[in-house]
C-alpha cells in the first residue's frame, strides 16, 4: 500500500536534506545551499549541492536528483518503505502501520478532499456567473481577475442548492463531516453554511484544498469573516492560509509576513509581496509558528492596527517568546490610526508598506514598548511589578543563553529609566557575562543581513570620521552597495569630502534629506562603540577589515546566485562560470 501524503511531508518537514545527506556525505555551506563530493561517482571537485529551501539534492557529475528518501535508497540500497520507517524513526514519528483503521482513515481523507474541491471548483465558476455583489466587492477592494483564478475564489448565492448536487455522489455522513453543510432541524433542511458569502480556499502543506473562509459582501447583522469548522482533517491551530503557496515561491527572503485576514493576504500578495501568510483570525500558535520556521527564519507579525489587532500582537507575543533562538526569531510592525494591510497598501503603495516591514521591532523590544506604555514611573512599586513582569516572562525561554541575554537587556532598559533607579540597580542586580557574539546580533537590527551590516559600519564612519575616509575615497567610490539609497546617501557624503565641503550647513541638509536612513545607520552600527576606542592607525585598520569583509560576502553572494542558476537552470555556460569563480577561491 501507498503511504499517505501527508505523512511523508510531515517527515519532510521534520528533517533537513543536509541533515539526512550530512551523515554520508561532507558537506560545506555555500549561502543558502550545501555543497560536497558526490557520492555517486569519484569526483575530486565537489559537483553535488544540496537545498534545505527546495527540499532536494542534485549531482551535477551523475545527473542524480531527489529527496530525502530518494538519497537512502540509491545510497544505503534500501527499499523505499525501509527508508520511510528509518526517517519516520529520526523525525520523532511513530512508524506508520497499514491497519484496516489507517486504510479507512485514509479513504476518508480522500473523500474529505475530494468533496472541498468539487465545492470549490463549482464555487469558484458561480463567481464569474454575473453576481454583481461579489464581483463589485471584489473590484471595489481592488482584486484583479488573474488573482481571483490564482486563489480560485469563489462565492456561494444565498439561495445554494449545492447540497442536492453533491448528495447525488457522496452519503449525507460523508457530506456533513466536511462542515459545508449543517441542518436545519425546523425546516429539516441542509444549510450551505458559507451562504451568501465569498469564499477563500484555505490549503494544507501539500496543497489540497481542507476548509474555507467565508467573508460576507453585504452590509448584514452577520459575522463580517467565518471559517469551516474544525474537522479530522482540518486543525485551525496547526494551519496557515497561503503558506502553500509562500513555501514555494522561488525568490523567496529569509522573512514571511503574518497578517489577520484572508484580504490582507490577497492584497499583498497581488501587490508582489508573496512570502505573506494568514493565521486566519485566531492566535498563533506553537504549531503554525513552528511550521512557519520550516520554511522562513524570521516571521514578521503585522496584524490590524486597531486596538484588538494591537492586544492580538502583544498575546501573539507572549505565547511565542519561549520558542525563539539565534535562527529562529519573530519581529512585529505596528500599523497606525487603525488600518489593516490592506488599507495601508492603498493609501500608501506597496513601496512604502515595504519600508514599513523594514522598521519591524524585534519581538522583545515590541514586548518591552507595549508594557512601557502602561508603567507609572514614579511610582517604584509600580515599577518592581513592572520588572517582575519580565523576569517571569523571560523565564519561559527555553534557550538559556538567550534566557540570560535578554533578562539582562531588560534589566539594563529598567535601570536606565531613572537615575535613582539605575543607581539602585547597579547595587543590587546580578550582571551576566553576555557573549560578544550574541551582543553584535542584539545590537545590529535583525532587519539587517550580514551585508547590510557591513554597509552600514562603512557608512557610519563616513558620517562620522570624515578624516579617515577622505585618503580612500576612490575605493570607497567603487564599491557597490545592495540598496540604491545605501549608494546614494554614500555618493553625497563622498562628495562632500572629496571637495572639502563637508561642513556644517552641508551636513545638515544632508541629513534632513536621508533623515530616516541615517539615524537608523547611527542607532543600528556596532562599530561605533568599538571605533571610538582606537587609534587612528587602528581605526583605519578596522576600516580596511570591513571592506575586505564586505567584499568576501558579496563574492560570496556571486557563487551562490550562480549555483542557484545553475540549480534552475542548468545551463553549461553558468555552471562553467561557477567552476571558475570557484577556483578563485582556491587560488587565494
Amino acid at each position: 500500500m501507498k503511504y499517505p501524503k501527508n505523512y511523508l511531508e510531515e517527515i519532510k518537514l521534520k528533517l533537513k536534506v543536509s541533515q539526512v545527506v550530512g551523515r554520508t556525505v561532507k558537506l560545506k555551506r555555500r549561502g543558502k545551499e550545501f555543497v560536497g563530493l558526490s557520492p555517486f561517482t569519484n569526483e575530486k571537485t565537489p559537483s553535488f549541492t544540496v537545498s534545505d529551501e527546495k527540499g532536494f539534492y542534485h549531482c551535477f557529475s551523475s545527473g542524480e536528483h531527489g529527496n530525502i528518501f530518494d538519497f537512502l535508497v540509491k545510497t544505503q540500497s534500501l527499499k523505499f518503505g525501509e527508508a520511510v520507517r528509518q526517517l519516520a524513526a529520526e523525525a520523532g514519528m511513530k512508524p506508520y502501520k497499514f491497519t484496516s483503521f489507517d486504510a479507512e482513515k485514509e479513504k476518508r481523507y480522500q473523500t474529505y478532499i475530494n468533496i472541498l474541491k468539487e465545492y470549490s471548483d463549482y464555487h469558484h465558476k458561480i463567481i464569474f456567473e454575473n453576481n454583481s455583489s461579489s464581483m463589485n466587492y471584489l473590484k471595489k477592494r481592488g482584486i484583479k481577475k488573474e488573482t481571483i483564478l490564482e486563489f480560485k475564489i469563489g462565492y456561494v448565492p444565498e439561495n445554494s442548492d449545492y447540497y442536492e448536487k453533491l448528495s447525488k455522489k457522496f452519503s449525507e455522513k460523508e457530506i456533513l463531516e466536511t462542515g459545508l453543510f449543517y441542518k436545519n432541524a425546523k425546516y429539516n433542511k441542509f444549510v450551505n453554511r458559507f451562504y451568501g458569502r465569498i469564499i477563500f480556499p484555505i490549503k494544507n502543506i501539500v496543497g489540497d484544498i481542507i476548509a474555507f473562509g467565508g467573508r460576507i459582501t453585504q452590509d448584514k447583522k452577520l459575522a463580517k469573516y467565518i471559517n469551516s469548522p474544525e474537522t479530522e482533517f482540518y486543525k485551525k491551530g496547526k494551519h496557515l492560509f497561503n503558506l502553500e503557496k509562500a513555501k514555494s515561491f522561488p525568490k523567496k527572503s529569509e522573512n514571511v509576513v503574518i497578517v489577520e485576514g484572508y484580504m490582507d493576504v490577497i492584497s499583498v500578495y497581488s501587490s508582489g509581496i508573496k512570502n505573506v501568510v494568514s493565521n486566519s483570525g485566531i492566535a498563533l500558535t506553537e504549531n503554525q509558528i513552528s511550521l512557519i520556521w520550516n520554511f522562513f527564519s524570521y516571521p514578521i507579525v503585522c496584524l490590524d492596527g486597531d486596538t484588538s489587532g494591537q492586544k492580538a500582537a502583544l498575546r501573539i507575543a507572549e505565547s511565542l517568546i519561549p520558542y525563539i533562538k539565534e535562527n529562529k526569531k519573530i519581529g512585529f510592525v505596528s500599523l497606525s490610526n487603525g488600518l489593516d494591510p490592506d488599507d495601508y497598501i492603498k493609501e500608501n503603495g506597496i513601496e512604502n508598506f515595504k519600508k514599513l516591514l523594514e522598521t519591524n521591532l524585534s519581538i522583545e523590544e515590541f514586548i518591552w514598548r507595549i508594557y512601557l506604555q502602561n508603567l507609572d514611573r514614579s511610582d517604584p512599586f509600580a515599577t518592581t511589578k513592572f520588572e517582575k513582569k519580565f523576569r517571569n516572562l523571560c523565564s519561559s525561554i527555553n534557550d538559556q543563553t538567550l534566557k540570560k541575554y535578554i533578562l539582562e537587556h531588560y534589566l539594563e532598559k529598567i535601570r536606565n529609566l531613572t537615575p535613582l533607579q539605575g543607581n539602585y540597580s547597579r547595587r543590587n542586580y546580578k550582571t551576566y557575562k553576555i557573549l560578544n557574539e550574541t551582543k553584535k546580533i542584539a545590537v545590529s537590527k535583525e532587519h539587517l543581513t550580514k551585508e547590510g551590516i557591513k554597509e552600514y559600519s562603512i557608512l557610519y564612519i563616513i558620517l562620522n570620521h570624515p578624516q579617515i575616509i577622505s585618503p580612500r575615497i576612490e575605493i570607497l567610490d567603487g564599491i557597490e552597495f545592495s540598496t540604491q539609497k545605501l549608494n546614494e546617501l554614500k555618493t553625497e557624503a563622498l562628495n562632500l569630502i572629496s571637495s572639502n565641503k563637508f561642513e556644517k550647513e552641508n551636513v545638515e541638509d544632508l541629513n534632513k534629506k536621508y533623515l530616516s536612513l541615517i539615524n537608523d545607520i547611527n542607532q543600528n552600527s556596532f562599530i561605533k562603540n568599538i571605533f571610538l576606542k582606537k587609534d587612528e592607525n587602528q581605526q583605519v585598520e578596522l576600516l580596511n577589515e570591513i571592506l575586505k569583509e564586505l567584499n568576501d560576502i558579496k563574492f560570496s553572494k556571486k557563487i551562490e546566485e550562480l549555483e542557484r542558476k545553475v540549480i534552475k537552470e542548468f545551463d553549461e555556460k553558468t555552471y562553467s562560470d561557477l567552476i571558475e569563480l570557484k577556483s578563485q577561491i582556491n587560488k587565494e
